[in-house]
Parts: structure tokens; C-alpha cells; sequence
């Protein structure tokens, strides 16, 4: 692997993406990364774009960014996403469902349409979507984004299947709960979590997210799931695409 190769992330200031950020240059990968919260930085081998990626504009600056630097993209990971917890399906607005969606689908639709071209000019290329196991487990705290992470896979199976003939790989991975800001931070999900059930931050993150049955007793952390996308960036996944991997401590117990 040379050490030009280029991956843009999307929302890598932060939890996994962060760790992803974090993870591939180790594979010689230079990163271009942007958020709404990422710090403006150009250096060697990491550019960080402030891209409010919900805008189609957004999603322009980041994919300019790296087409502008490096003039190529070998791997995409799609990872920026919000995940709100609700009170129930019946709350949950239209402009709140809208808004998740820009997030969690369109930003990964408009990000893969804008660097694809690059690939495909290469003739090969990896793209990697960042989904959740509430794809497939219900959970209604997580209504709609588990509705977005649902059309996210199936649109990573699509995306394989007609680019796999030119080159192009493309699968996700579906985490698990994992111990990132969305979490621990000040009105996050343990914190609506402690609310409905009387306990406190702490005793959600450490006994009552495992207690859901995640059958290795803790949450995940956020340098698992980024080992596991840049396993699936590797040449030992070559003959992977069009997969869903799961990375939830035995959360999900269905084949």
C-alpha cells in the first residue's frame, strides 16, 4: 500500500468516526475528514473540514476537499449520523424525520455520488457504511434512525451489486451500543435512558445498556468497530462485498 492512498470519513471528529480517523493511517492511508464540529486543520496526511454534512453544500466541501489535495479516492467510509432518542413513534414529527434522514441516508447518498466518480476512473476503490443493529433489532427510543440505518444497508447491498463488476467494494458494519459522545455526553441517549428508568448515567453505560443482552457484558468501544473497517478497507477482505457485519458484544442473537 503506498502512502498516498486517500480515505475521506465522514464525521470523524468524534466517537467512531474519530477512531476511525485515528485507525487507517496506520495503513498508509492519508484521511480527509469532515463535521459540523471538526476543528479546520490541513497537514500531512489529515485534512479536517467544518462541512455541515446534512447540506448538500456541506457534502460538496469535504468531497472538494479531497479531490482539490490528492485528485483520488481510494476508500469512503460513510459514518456521520444522529440518533435522537424518542419518546415514542407517535411524537416523532415529520421535520424530526426529515432532519435524521439529511444525516443518516442523504449524506451518505450525496458523499458516494460525488466520490464514486474517482473510483470508478481508478477502476477500484472500498467503501465502507457505518449502519447500526437497529437495522434489524427494534428498539423504539430509535424509531426513525432505526428506519434510516435499515435503507442505509439495504442502499450498501444495491451499491454493491452494480459496482462490484467495476472494481468497487462496498459493505457496512452495524455496531452495537459503543461508549461515544452520543452516549456519555450531557443530554445524551444514557441520559434519556436514566430519565425513563430512575438510574443514573453511570449505572446505564456500565449495567443497563449490557443488561439489553449484549451477551459480553459491556458496551463496545469506539477502536473495535474502527479495526473492523479497516479490515474490511484491507486486501483481506477482497473478496468481501455486499455484507453487513455485526460488531455488538452478542446483542443481536438471530442468525
Amino acid at each position: 500500500m503506498t502512502a498516498q492512498q486517500v480515505a475521506v470519513v465522514s464525521g470523524g471528529a468524534k466517537g467512531i468516526g474519530a477512531a476511525v480517523v485515528a485507525r487507517v493511517p496506520k495503513d498508509g492511508y492519508a484521511v480527509v475528514t469532515g463535521s459540523r464540529s471538526a476543528t479546520p486543520d490541513d497537514r500531512d496526511g489529515l485534512t479536517m473540514v467544518r462541512a455541515d454534512l446534512a447540506r448538500a453544500e456541506g457534502v460538496a466541501a469535504l468531497a472538494t476537499a479531497a479531490l482539490h489535495r490528492y485528485g483520488r479516492v481510494d476508500a469512503l467510509i460513510n459514518n456521520v449520523g444522529v440518533f435522537p432518542a424518542r419518546g415514542s413513534f407517535l411524537e416523532v414529527t415529520d421535520e424530526q424525520w426529515l432532519a435524521g434522514f439529511k444525516v443518516n441516508m442523504l449524506a451518505a447518498i450525496r458523499l458516494t455520488r460525488a466520490m464514486l466518480p474517482a473510483m470508478l476512473e481508478s477502476g477500484s476503490g472500498t467503501i465502507v457504511n457505518v449502519g447500526s443493529v437497529n437495522a434489524r433489532l427494534p428498539f423504539p427510543l430509535l424509531v426513525d434512525y432505526s428506519a434510516h440505518k435499515a435503507a442505509l444497508t439495504n442502499l450498501t447491498k444495491s451499491l454493491s451489486e452494480e459496482f462490484a463488476p467495476r472494481g468497487i467494494r462496498v459493505n457496512s458494519v452495524a455496531p452495537g451500543p459503543v461508549r461515544t459522545p452520543a452516549w456519555t455526553d450531557d443530554g445524551g441517549n444514557a441520559d434519556a435512558m436514566a430519565a425513563a428508568s430512575g438510574s443514573t448515567r453511570q449505572e446505564v453505560l456500565d449495567k443497563g445498556v449490557p443488561a439489553l443482552g449484549i451477551s459480553l457484558g459491556r458496551m463496545g468501544e469506539a477502536e473495535a468497530v474502527a479495526d473492523l473497517v479497516a479490515f474490511l478497507l484491507s486486501g483481506q477482505a477482497r473478496w468481501i462485498t455486499g455484507t453487513d457485519i455485526v460488531i455488538d458484544g452478542g446483542l443481536v442473537k438471530t442468525l
